[in-house]
């Protein structure tokens, strides 16, 4: 197949687009030889015609297409360093049969070059513009990958094949049935899934149910359609509020009065640098804690005691009248920080001994491991068939979280 049309530009697209999979290369982001040619191969560019090569090659940059009258994003182009993570985890074969849900064009193109010429790659997307703009943008070039216009988180009715593959481009909340339904017995899915307000991207195997492969830390813009979710929000105080993914704890009560205590602060005697916080820590504290949740603050509004690392996205947690989050001290050893959590209400002590408690058992047992295994279920599974240690109910599925036992 030729290329002329899209490298017949400046030799400069070339040196970026080698500099950009270098650099994957180098960060371990790539480490198959066929992800790399295909990221070699393709051109980026051609895909974000009307973006400056500087915004299209920078490794890890999302490059936004279309913007809802709100601000909010309603399609993007992920970055390359998502791109190479999620062919990574994917594992596409010459021959093999792909579904990429979420289109944009580039990613299809990846896929179609691992696939091979007997491959068979399906994209499909929501919106009518991104497919349109999907299905010029392939012509000519990659004629036999077919562009749908549907919501791919409900069955469609003239797709009817088994995929070996099936990767979703935007995050999703649950795993509806039609995917799995789409998958064939021993197949991978590859997903970004939100599970108590953290987004990991899960490479799943079939094998009568879901369980991951591999977790990966990662961020999309989530799903739109039936697949669409909002949070729960529980106003502490004026621009302070606490976000739970799923439904409000059982045994939450007000916490408006909780901010009267003054508040307590408990080091933690952990230090991390962020990575860690933010690969394992994140998780292990949403498996650990009940009332896990996440905490907003408004940058307008000046909270006096409540002073978090960041006002966008704070680690958090309730338990009664009593709520907390997680943050941090300048540490010794450059690049650190010593752990501490912040608690408020009439057990703040107990609450930040028992979140303490579990940082350093993060910080013993768990800090270097991979990540949790996720696994799926239907959600008519009871308890006992489930193995894990946190149950997360989904509408569809029902989600267990558990650190490997080896």
């Amino acid at each position: 197949m030729s290329y002329d049309r899209w490298t017949s530009g400046p030799d400069h697209a070339d040196e970026l687009r080698a500099k950009v999979v270098d650099r994957l290369c180098a960060d371990g982001t790539i480490v198959s030889p066929e992800i790399e040619a295909a990221m070699r191969k393709v051109p980026r560019h051609a895909f974000l015609p009307k973006i400056s090569l500087q915004t299209v090659y920078d490794a890890y940059t999302a490059v936004v297409i279309n913007v809802a009258e709100d601000g909010s994003t309603l399609s993007a182009v992920s970055s390359p360093h998502i791109h190479a993570l999620m062919l990574e985890q994917a594992q596409v074969r010459p021959g093999m049969s792909v579904l990429e849900i979420g289109s944009g064009g580039l990613n299809a193109a990846y896929i179609a070059e691992l696939a091979g010429p007997y491959g068979v790659v399906t994209t499909a997307d929501i919106d009518e513009e991104v497919t349109d703009r999907t299905a010029c943008l392939l012509a000519g070039y990659y004629p036999r990958i077919r562009v749908v216009t549907a919501d791919a988180a409900e069955p469609i009715p003239f797709l009817d094949d088994q995929f070996d593959v099936i990767m979703v481009t935007a995050g999703a909340w649950d795993i509806p049935p039609a995917w799995i339904s789409h998958l064939k017995p021993g197949g991978r899915l590859v997903v970004p899934l939100r599970m108590r307000g953290l987004v990991r991207c899960v490479s799943f195997r079939a094998d009568g149910h879901l369980e991951s492969e591999s977790v990966r830390l990662c961020g999309l813009m989530p799903l739109r359609g039936s697949a669409a979710h909002r949070e729960e929000r529980l106003l502490v105080a004026p621009g302070v509020e606490l976000c739970f993914d799923d439904e409000l704890p059982a045994d939450v009560r007000p916490l408006d009065r909780a901010l009267e205590t003054g508040g307590v602060e408990m080091l933690t005697g952990v230090t991390a640098g962020p990575r860690d916080v933010l690969e394992t820590l994140h998780m292990h504290l949403a498996i650990a804690l009940p009332g896990f949740c996440t905490m907003t603050v408004d940058p307008h509004v000046s909270v006096g005691i409540i002073t978090p690392d960041n006002r966008g996205f704070s680690l958090a947690a309730v338990d009664g009248e009593t709520f907390g989050y997680l943050t941090s001290r300048r540490a010794q050893e450059e690049g650190t920080v010593e752990l501490a959590f912040h608690a408020f209400g009439p057990d703040a002590w107990d609450f930040a001994a028992v979140v303490v408690k579990h940082v350093r058992e993060w910080a013993d047992r768990w800090r270097d491991r991979l990540g949790p295994v996720i696994r799926v279920y239907p959600a008519s599974t009871p308890d006992g068939q489930i193995l894990g240690d946190r149950i997360i109910a989904k509408r569809h599925s029902r989600i267990s979280l558990a650190w490997p036992t080896a």
